[in-house]
């Protein structure tokens, strides 16, 4: 069998790109802040203390949700691809004791849970590709993974 991506393409822009951007601009509005208050000698803690709250806040919830994402899923038929940080490993789907979905977060998040961990950890999160709106709506993805890891369990 082929194997087939079920995880997002865009997990590079999350996990690189949007982070640099965040911080980035915190530190860019930050520093122009500083300089303008000690251009017109009138130090504002405010301007100081929310973006610290940002940046604080940012670093926390990107390292729940975004930070820990793997890089690439591929579904090779009795076992998935897992490709992160230029290495690779194979999970074979026996292996695989949960998977759950959190549509409820940006991005949209996939756990699998393992019986034996990987060299990736015991959990593994990825974003699944297509986008999911629908509150309360199952990802055809994760559905077809449980369905599979099923038939497994009890043949």
């Amino acid at each position: 069998m082929t194997p087939t991506r079920i995880s997002s393409r865009l997990t590079f822009f999350m996990k690189r790109v949007f982070p640099a951007i965040w911080f980035g601009m915190i530190i860019i509005v930050t520093v122009a802040a500083a300089i303008g208050m000690s251009a017109s000698h009138q130090m504002q803690p405010v301007f100081v203390l929310i973006p610290a709250f940002m940046f604080v806040l940012g670093y926390y919830l990107m390292k729940r949700l975004v930070f820990g994402l793997i890089d690439e899923v591929w579904d090779a038929g009795s076992e998935l691809v897992v490709k992160n940080h230029g290495e690779e490993t194979r999970i074979p789907l026996a292996n695989i004791m949960n998977i759950s979905f959190m549509w409820v977060t940006n991005p949209n998040i996939i756990t699998l849970r393992l019986r034996q961990p990987c060299r990736f950890g015991k959990e593994l999160m990825f974003c699944p590709k297509g986008m999911y709106f629908f509150p309360f709506s199952k990802n055809p993805i994760a559905e077809q993974l449980i369905d599979r890891v099923d038939v497994l369990r009890h043949p």
